[in-house]
Order: structure tokens, then C-alpha cells, then sequence
């Protein structure tokens, strides 16, 4: 039984809604169990032609569920030997593979984004195929501010969506940007006044594609893919090799530290 991921299915369109039942849904082990079982089964489905993906709740994600995460990644991010970077390698590439899901799904994916979505929560919006979003949106690559270089596809994806300077920015500074940025730079399509709007702007969205046929939508995605797949494949796995030689750091305890005694960090460089 799903615990995350929640899926309904009308008029061949699939509406997929994260709820983890805590505040912010944070994205822990269960939700990136779910994730590409969820969207595997979507792109099986020959009843699904397109999908909507989004949130219950006040806010779309605070992203990675550290507390969660931790006793998983935590023996891993103290450093060790060659043992403990290859496990920490294998492990970015499954939390990789279960966004990728998104990416690769036959059928496309229109997310609408509401409230706070950051870290991973932009992983998961930059690989779908459509994003709007409600007015009171916050959206951010954060990993920079935690001592992080983003490893689940943010870097490979935001650029194509909004240009390589926003990007660049955004990943480099962690600053967060409201709606009326958000679409000025592409990041999402259309902004609506509230989640309700955005949601039923998803659906009208999914459903306008799902009345096409559809062998020849998932062409069109295959195609656009295509044009794309091997640069992705190729910065996911670099990234995952950097980050398991980079990612322990003195600079990311330091990070967790202050977060968690709601402090400014003070980063050494080591």
C-alpha cells in the first residue's frame, strides 16, 4: 500500500498526489521507494495517457527528509574508505534513478507546484515535462546553503528549462524565487491564484494531451527525450562520482550543525 504517492485515474488521465502526513511533506526513504514504482506502473498503464503531479497540504515539499534519511546516508557522509564512497555512489544513483522515473514515463507529466518547494522537491518538478504553479510559490536549489552540489538531476535539467545564466545563479546562490520570477524565466508556464487553480490548470493541461492519440504523444516525448538522454545520463553519473568522493566534508556537519541549533553556518573550505 502506498504511504507518499497516491494515484486516481480519470478520463485516462492520472492524477498522482504526494502526501507523507507530515508537515511540509518531506521526502524520505518510503517516498523515494514509491516514486519510480509509482511512475513505472504509470508508463505500463495503457489506460494513462498523461499524468498530474501534485501536493497535499500547505506546501508541495521542504524536500530530503534529513532526520529520516540520516540512518541511511549518515554512515556514508562521515568519509571512509573506498567501501563506504562506492556505497554512497550506488545509493545517489538509486535516489537518481527513482526522479529519472518521471523523466522517462511514457506518458507526460504536468506538475503543479504549490508553496515551498525546494532541494529535492526541484529535482522532482524539473522532471516533468510541464510545471505550473499556485501565486504563493517559493521554489529553491538549496543544497548549495547545506553544503550540497545537487546530485538528482537539478543541475542537468533547470538549465534547458530556464537558461543557462538562471541556472547558474540559482544553483550557486541557493536564493529562492517567487511565482512572478519563477515564470518570467520559464521555470513554470502559468501561475494561478491559488493551489486549487493551478491543479484543475494541471488537469485541463493532461487532459488536452490525453485526447491526442496516444502512441503519437509518447512519440513526442520519446523524441524530445532522445535529443537529450545521453547528456543527462552522462552529468548524473559525473555528479554521482563527484559527490561520492566530495560530499563528506567538514563544511557538511557543519552545515547539519547549524541547522540544527538554527544558527548561520560558518564554512571552512575543508
Amino acid at each position: 500500500m502506498p504511504t507518499t504517492l497516491f494515484v486516481e485515474t480519470h478520463d485516462h488521465v492520472a492524477h498522482v498526489v504526494l502526501r507523507t502526513g507530515s508537515k511540509g511533506n518531506p521526502l524520505g526513504p518510503d517516498f523515494w521507494r514509491e516514486l519510480p514504482e509509482t511512475f513505472d506502473a504509470l508508463s505500463a498503464d495503457v489506460r494513462v495517457r498523461a499524468v498530474v503531479l501534485s501536493a497535499d497540504g500547505p506546501h508541495f515539499t521542504y524536500g530530503l527528509d534529513l532526520p529520516k534519511m540520516m540512518g541511511e546516508l549518515g554512515p556514508m557522509l562521515q568519509g571512509g574508505l573506498a567501501d563506504t564512497r562506492t556505497q554512497l555512489q550506488a545509493t545517489i544513483h538509486r535516489l537518481q534513478r527513482s526522479v529519472t522515473s518521471i523523466a522517462v514515463c511514457r506518458k507526460p507529466v504536468v506538475a503543479a507546484v504549490h508553496g515551498i518547494c525546494l532541494g529535492g522537491g526541484i529535482d522532482v518538478i524539473t522532471a516533468c515535462d510541464v510545471r505550473v504553479a499556485s501565486r504563493d510559490v517559493k521554489l529553491g536549489v538549496r543544497e548549495v546553503k547545506v553544503a550540497m552540489v545537487a546530485d538528482l538531476g537539478t543541475l542537468q535539467r533547470l538549465s534547458r528549462i530556464v537558461g543557462e545564466g538562471h541556472a547558474r545563479e540559482l544553483a550557486l546562490t541557493g536564493r529562492d524565487l517567487d511565482a512572478e520570477r519563477a515564470l518570467r524565466i520559464g521555470l513554470v508556464n502559468d501561475v494561478f491564484d491559488d493551489k486549487d487553480a493551478a491543479v484543475a490548470a494541471a488537469r485541463a493541461i493532461a487532459q488536452e494531451i490525453a485526447n491526442n492519440p496516444p502512441l503519437v504523444v509518447e512519440g513526442v516525448k520519446d523524441v524530445m527525450n532522445d535529443r537529450v538522454r545521453a547528456q543527462d545520463d552522462a552529468g548524473l553519473r559525473y555528479v554521482a562520482l563527484h559527490n561520492s568522493a566530495f560530499l563528506p566534508s567538514v563544511d557538511l556537519g557543519e552545515a547539519f550543525g547549524a541547522f540544527a541549533e538554527k544558527r548561520p553556518p560558518r564554512f571552512q573550505g575543508k
